[in-house]
């Protein structure tokens, strides 16, 4: 609908009229939101847009993903409006990102869990149980067949169906998050993998020396070559698993029991630590280890937040007032609606309310 619009010039009677048209049935502008990074949180940020898009049909959200190591190099290089990290940034990166004249805000967005998955026909979708010590033995490549003693031990029920085959280790090939807390777990149950391996978003994988060690870019990559691998087994997130139907194993835990990850035994882990989260402005201070393997019979040993990395945007420098708005509309909804079940993919948990609101009050600080 074209509606005239009259103003008038000079004085009253002066006979200088103007008109111009208004077109009321202009659309609102488009805003595109577009956010990399961590693949770890993928099918719950994917969920989010899905969601948030139906009663924001005016805002555009693209997700890239990449790894943790992208989502921090892209965030720096103002490829991504939003960057995502599983691990915290390190304080090297921290400066890098300061020294742009900005100062870039950190925070977590979800709870997720990383698990252990595997290809063994024989059993199928049976559950294995894996010890801590016999688990960090499999991925430095010190049990080599499925049927090793150490394994049948922990498994009767099954015993008699593990096969006389190698264990091909599928791992990550890109800088990856979940990467990082793996082998950061792998630190802390085994003396053996922190002393030879050690933890980061790469490392070395003792397995590749071997001829057993398979490389697949992006939590996708490697459960594409876990399906199309029989006797192989990798780690990566719960949510992957479910989406793909492949079976977890059931961890033992710091307490010495076996643990599947579930909604339950994931808010365990996370109740039974003291989220120790830093101000939003000196996000590097945050310990990777602090959810993992927490204490409680319940509680699942390797679960881990996910981060948002977002600009107080000084001086508009990253984002211009529409955006800025736009994302602090988008990350309120996530950080209170977006906790909630209804708006939960498959496999991760809502932040406790009091880790919610660190992230609310880092959004509050973005400038328009």
């Amino acid at each position: 609908m074209i509606v005239p619009i009259i103003s008038l010039a000079g004085c009253v009677g002066g006979g200088n009229e103007k008109t111009t048209t208004v077109n009321t049935n202009e659309k609102p502008k488009t805003i595109i939101i577009r956010t990399a990074g961590a693949t770890f949180p993928m099918y719950q940020i994917q969920k989010w847009i899905e969601d948030y898009q139906k009663t924001h049909p005016n805002v555009k959200i693209e997700y890239e993903g990449g790894g943790s190591g992208y989502g921090q190099e892209a965030f720096l290089k103002g490829l991504t409006d939003i960057g995502r990290t599983d691990p915290p940034v390190k304080e090297d990166m921290w400066k890098k990102f300061l020294q742009t004249g900005d100062q870039p805000l950190q925070f977590p967005e979800i709870v997720g869990a990383v698990v252990v998955t595997y290809n063994i026909p024989e059993i199928g979708n049976k559950t294995l149980k894996l010890s801590r010590d016999v688990l960090a033995d499999i991925f430095l490549g010190k049990i080599e067949y499925w049927d090793d003693e150490r394994i049948k031990k922990l498994n009767p029920d099954i015993a008699n169906k593990l096969p006389h085959k190698k264990i091909i280790v599928v791992h990550r090939s890109d800088a990856s998050g979940t990467t990082a807390i793996f082998t950061t777990y792998l630190s802390l149950i085994s003396k053996e993998w922190a002393e030879k391996v050690g933890a980061g978003k790469i490392v070395n994988w003792p397995v590749d020396k071997m001829g057993r060690g398979v490389a697949g870019k992006g939590n996708p990559g490697v459960v594409a070559i876990v399906k199309s691998t029989p006797y192989s087994i990798a780690y990566t997130e719960l949510s992957y698993a479910i989406k793909n139907n492949l079976p977890v194993a059931a961890l033992e835990n710091k307490e010495g029991n076996y643990v599947k990850p579930t909604d339950e035994t994931i808010k365990a882990a996370v109740s039974a630590v003291k989220a120790n989260i830093p101000n939003p402005t000196e996000g590097y201070k945050e310990d990777l280890k602090q959810m993992l393997d927490a204490p409680g019979k319940d509680s699942y040993p390797i679960v881990a937040f996910t981060h948002l990395l977002v600009w107080e945007n000084k001086n508009g420098k990253h984002y211009s007032p529409e955006k800025a708005k736009a994302i602090k509309e988008f990350l309120t909804w996530v950080l209170t609606e977006g906790q909630k079940p209804e708006h939960l993919a498959p496999g991760y948990v809502g932040l406790p309310k009091d880790v919610a609101q660190i992230g609310l009050n880092a959004v509050n600080m973005i400038k328009e």
